[in-house]
């Protein structure tokens, strides 16, 4: 499904038509990942945000930055929409994560697969010990 009508911010700045289809590799995340409340309980951690948080928020930052690639009021934009509509279920900070992740791939930032692969990495390194 994609958002079809043109959207106007409150300074009549239009905002480009959004994508929301969902991704194969984010459905997988949203349905079979584990929140962060729950990975504290388990193991025992007590600061109630997540490690990734800092990096999330770097990213979000650069990819505003000047010529941006994803400029701020079209991310939080794109952010609201996609957790309306398919990430309604997550928690806050993860269902921010997965938008951001969902148009960076749409957008062509990333693809799928580099994702999937850093993923794969990233648990290969916690899992490790």
């Amino acid at each position: 499904m994609t958002t079809s009508d043109q959207n106007e911010t409150e300074t009549g700045q239009t905002l480009p038509d959004l994508d929301t289809s969902p991704i194969g590799l984010l459905e997988k995340v949203r349905t079979e990942g584990r929140v962060w409340e729950d990975l504290c309980e388990q193991y025992g951690v007590d600061n109630p945000l997540p490690p990734w948080k800092v990096n999330m928020d770097g990213t979000c930052d650069m990819l505003a930055a000047e010529d941006c690639a994803l400029p701020l009021l079209e991310r939080r934009w794109e952010e609201d929409e996609l957790s309306d509509e398919l990430y309604a279920d997550i928690p806050f900070p993860e269902r921010q994560l997965l938008a951001l992740a969902h148009s960076m791939i749409k957008r062509g930032i990333m693809d799928e697969d580099e994702l999937a692969s850093t993923m794969k990495k990233v648990g290969q390194r916690l899992n490790s010990c």
